[in-house]
């Protein structure tokens, strides 16, 4: 094994070890990423936050945490282990989901119908 870095030198706190180019991460399951907005269903006083550090333990056994900048000013620290009771995720933290469709217009049912009949 070689010691490597992983990701943005800034963000990733943590060195990962690396087998190959595999970096060994992948065995927690994160629920937030960098740059992911969010909500809190019970702080709606809080505003949208944006992830803006996320830190990842390589330690069997150690923990993931988060940190948002929300619009109310406030940094706020999470943990971010789906595998944890104590994820973000299940405490009322909630992805901000936007879908920018661009000029996508909506099918209308118009025109003629055609029906499909079988020939044997």
């Amino acid at each position: 094994m070689r010691r490597g870095q992983c990701g943005n030198h800034r963000i990733d706190r943590l060195p990962c070890l690396s087998i190959g180019d595999d970096v060994l991460d992948g065995q927690k399951r994160l629920f937030l990423r960098l740059g992911d907005r969010v909500v809190h269903a019970g702080y709606e006083e809080w505003g949208v936050g944006a992830v803006v550090e996320v830190m990842t333990s390589i330690v069997p056994g150690g923990t993931c945490i988060v940190r948002i900048f929300f619009e109310d000013g406030q940094q706020r620290t999470f943990i971010n282990d789906m595998d944890s009771e104590l994820c973000c995720c299940y405490r009322g933290v909630r992805k901000e989901w936007q879908f920018d469709f661009g000029d996508v217009h909506r099918a209308t049912r118009g025109g003629s119908r055609r029906r499909l009949t079988g020939s044997r």
